[in-house]
């Protein structure tokens, strides 16, 4: 991506939103721009609703006039896909829940019946939420797979059969415009855009926004039916040259080799520490469950078989961990997830220190999750903001708009 100018609005915008300028006298100290200069931009910004202006508090003379980005202008679509649940909700550009639903489906039904279920549920959303359907700036997807971000398509996915190279953004935009009954693109003419991102880079981005901004490098381990990592360095999304970072369920492990992992080979990392792997061995030992979210119950009920599995799971993953540590040297390891239980912590943090140096873990933080069952929800909605509201994404935006503005109506009459 090409550096912003410093005299765009976007860029003024980057400069208010993360809280750097929120005065006119400051924006033109951090861009060097006059004050005739900096005022145009803000008429840009404030002329197209993303902008609000908060008095501040006096020290004798005028009070200040501060400017913030106004989170409540337009609203976002956000999906959290699990293999066995969903999570559909509309939110606020600061990611602020203003309607929510669950619904239970098969991952395995394959994109076409998934996708149109979810966006079935897009209506009663806008509805409860008040929230028009113009007022839809973008729809962010979360899914447990890896994702090239480019495309938006799901590589390879091991726990989602039938979603490999599909093209989800297209079909979820026919599928949103299909059941909300609204335009394929918005009132400037350009297509609603859908982002899809794997489940714990969003989870990683969310719970680093909300908990831990000033962290300059921050991992997230979700352990659910699988095992992957989402990893956030100076406040940006790592995903590698084709979105396949963070994936650490299908490290091998070198004392494991009859382990069947769901990617088809043998040893993996989440074949023998993930929720799936667990239920296996619960059930095999005559006690039923199936699926994560059913171990997590068992843990939440201090059932001493899931207890002592969930350690030693928490065990095989500090083993990997120490290497993913000693490698980006982060100042947070949060766990999440449906394992993430004081079990699970306590066999990771016994062999991550024992693995790792004493120089790569003296400042780190081995956390839990902050935002919960909420943390792709949030994940997904901030992404959409984050793209759509960068300095070169907001001014083309803005010249679009203001090319729409100045286009001459058709003849009266004209088809």
């Amino acid at each position: 991506m090409s550096t912003p100018s410093p005299a765009s609005a976007g860029r003024l915008l980057q400069l208010i939103r993360g809280g750097q300028a929120t005065t006119r006298a400051e924006l033109q100290r951090a861009t060097g721009l006059s004050r005739s200069t900096v005022g145009l931009r803000l008429d840009e910004l404030a002329g197209a609703g993303w902008l609000r202006q908060d008095t501040g508090t006096s020290t004798g003379g005028r009070p200040s006039h501060r400017i913030a980005f106004d989170t409540r202008h337009a609203a976002v679509l956000a999906v959290d896909l699990e293999t066995r649940y969903a999570r559909v909700a509309v939110l606020d550009l600061a990611g602020t829940v203003l309607a929510e639903r669950a619904l239970d489906l098969d991952i395995g039904d394959g994109p076409d019946r998934v996708l149109d279920r979810l966006a079935r549920r897009f209506p009663e959303l806008l509805a409860e939420s008040g929230t028009a359907a113009d007022r839809i700036c973008g729809i962010g997807l979360s899914v447990p797979g890896p994702v090239d971000w480019e495309t938006g398509m799901i590589v390879q996915p091991p726990i989602m059969p039938g979603w490999d190279r599909f093209p989800v953004r297209e079909r979820m935009r026919e599928a949103y415009a299909e059941h909300v009954g609204a335009s394929l693109e918005d009132p400037t003419g350009r297509a609603v855009p859908v982002f899809v991102d794997n489940d714990a880079n969003l989870m990683a981005l969310a719970e680093q926004q909300a908990g831990h901004p000033d962290c300059a490098a921050f991992v997230l381990i979700k352990v659910s039916t699988g095992i992957g990592a989402g990893v956030v360095v100076n406040n940006e999304i790592y995903r590698g040259i084709d979105g396949g970072a963070g994936d650490i369920g299908h490290i091998r492990l070198h004392d494991r080799p009859d382990a069947l992992c769901m990617c088809g080979s043998y040893g993996c990392l989440a074949a023998v520490a993930s929720g799936r792997a667990l239920a296996r061995d619960l059930s095999a030992q005559g006690i039923e469950a199936a699926t994560g979210a059913e171990v997590r119950a068992l843990l939440e009920q201090g059932h001493p078989d899931a207890v002592r599995l969930a350690r030693e799971a928490g065990q095989r993953a500090g083993e990997v961990l120490a290497t993913v540590v000693t490698l980006l040297n982060p100042g947070v390891l949060m766990l999440a997830g449906d394992l993430a239980s004081i079990p699970f912590l306590t066999g990771v943090r016994e062999l991550l220190y024992q693995r790792a140096m004493p120089r790569t873990t003296a400042h780190l933080d081995v956390v839990t999750s902050r935002l919960g069952e909420h943390a792709g929800l949030t994940g997904a909605a901030a992404m959409v903001v984050d793209v759509l509201y960068a300095p070169d994404r907001a001014d083309a935006r803005l010249r679009a708009a203001a090319a729409s503005s100045a286009a001459p109506a058709p003849p009266q009459g004209t088809p």
